[in-house]
């Protein structure tokens, strides 16, 4: 039977979030981290744990036929390969940042400076655009330093929290872009592999739809039904069950989170008690 081969980054942050995605969509894998792959127990996938910045590269030539990165690394590699689906986590920026004490007057202030980055493709793409006229200095790591040590003027980079900018004497002063982590495939995969692929798809569109949602259960007069309904429609229609208590129901229900908040405060108006609001483990829409 053949096996879809998936790169995800070999460790990290990006690689953690990447097995905790597998593992959400029930596919067992072995817990020996100190091998480069391995199968999955439950599912006809085999992992292999690689440099992220080498993912593109690998997914284009078919030694792997999907793989999990950052955005920002298939921007930068500019390798032929499709991307299938955005996944929503480590999500970042990429930005410019400068010495903390200098001024900053907008974009035009990075015209002749030295600008030290590993992402110079899209650098040189993003100043080309904005008629800048840099010098882009290509490193491999440790960016930040760069203007402490006379390299660079200013760099660009990825910025999560600003703390390291801040440690290296540094501030942020411009949002280039934005990543997340996303699935990318080979483009010319099989018909036996683009079938897995699809049912892997059908798993992460589970997963992701349960962690934007919450189940919701609460009680309710039977007369607040209607306004209830208008509030929650849930994937169709609210599920609403008798109390024992005459004249009262239990209204269940599924809410948006980012909607949460502003659901509950709607809710409360319209006479709705004891309400009740659980985690949703998968969703299929």
């Amino acid at each position: 039977m053949s096996k879809l081969k998936i790169a995800i980054q070999k460790s990290g942050r990006l690689s953690e979030k990447s097995l905790e995605l597998l593992k959400n969509c029930g596919i067992k894998l072995s817990n020996d981290d100190r091998k480069l792959k391995t199968e999955a127990q439950n599912f006809p996938i085999e992992v292999l744990f690689l440099r992220d910045d080498d993912i593109p590269q690998y997914v284009e030539q078919g030694v792997a036929d999907i793989g999990i990165l950052g955005e920002n690394e298939v921007w930068e590699k500019e390798k032929n390969v499709q991307m299938v689906e955005k996944l929503g986590f480590a999500s970042c920026k990429l930005s410019l940042a400068i010495p903390k004490d200098e001024d900053y007057p907008g974009l035009l202030y990075f015209n002749n400076k030295k600008v030290a980055t590993s992402y110079p493709k899209i650098l040189k793409k993003y100043f080309n655009e904005k008629n800048i006229k840099a010098e882009i200095e290509e490193i491999g790591g440790s960016v930040e330093i760069a203007p402490g040590i006379g390299l660079a003027n200013a760099i660009f980079d990825i910025v999560s929290t600003g703390s390291t900018l801040l440690m290296n004497g540094l501030k942020e002063v411009h949002v280039v872009t934005k990543s997340t982590a996303v699935l990318i495939a080979n483009k010319n995969l099989n018909q036996e592999n683009g079938q897995i692929l699809e049912k892997l798809l059908f798993r992460i569109k589970a997963v992701r739809t349960a962690s934007e949602n919450k189940y919701i259960l609460l009680n309710a007069p039977a007369g607040a039904i209607p306004q209830i309904s208008s509030i929650l429609p849930g994937m169709k229609a609210p599920t609403v069950l008798p109390l024992a208590a005459e004249g009262w129901v239990s209204i269940h229900s599924v809410v948006k989170e980012d909607e949460f908040w502003e659901v509950i405060d709607q809710l409360k108006t319209v006479g709705a008690q004891g309400i009740l609001v659980v985690p949703i483990e998968k969703m299929v829409l």
